[in-house]
């Protein structure tokens, strides 16, 4: 027997289409303010990864990560 856990299946995680453009707007421009935040904090290691997480929601956004095409 395989493993339905979270994510598992056709109503695992973002089966009902995944996050919205809005929850992704509000997503990238958290992460620019605290990438900006860390940076002028000098706070290197956290500045990187929200640098990370704001090019993951620029790229969910404008990039087309995370799209499924037409089958």
């Amino acid at each position: 027997m395989g493993w339905a856990g979270w994510g598992a299946g056709p109503s695992g995680a973002g089966a009902a289409g995944g996050p919205s453009r809005g929850f992704l707007w509000l997503a990238l421009a958290g992460s620019v303010a605290v990438a900006v935040a860390m940076t002028a904090g000098r706070r290197w290691p956290a500045a990187l990864a929200a640098s990370a997480a704001v090019v993951y929601f620029a790229l969910r956004l404008f990039g087309g990560l995370g799209r499924r095409g037409n089958p």
